[in-house]
């Protein structure tokens, strides 16, 4: 049996990634997500961006998931990493 090891993710990019994903789903502007929260349009921009360092505080990670309304756990998810490996893996 081959067994696929477990790929591991910057907790940071997983994190953002998540972010970036519901408030799509919840078709929020990364404005309307700052407003929300009460942090910069910048510093949400910052978290979001792929190639930018990331630096932010659970607290922080907590107050996005209350303004997404979505559970704090959604944002720690690999479902949508592993996807996207999958499908890059199949090309």
């Amino acid at each position: 049996m081959n067994k696929r090891k477990p790929k591991n993710y910057d907790v940071y990019e997983l994190i953002a990634k998540n972010i970036k994903y519901y408030r799509k789903e919840k078709k929020m502007t990364q404005a309307e997500l700052a407003e929300k929260t009460e942090y910069s349009h910048e510093f949400i921009r910052r978290i979001e961006a792929p190639n930018s360092k990331k630096n932010f505080s659970l607290e922080a990670v907590s107050n996005i998931a209350n303004a997404l309304d979505i559970d704090l756990e959604l944002l720690f998810s690999k479902k949508l990493m592993e996807k996207e490996d999958n499908e890059n893996s199949q090309k």
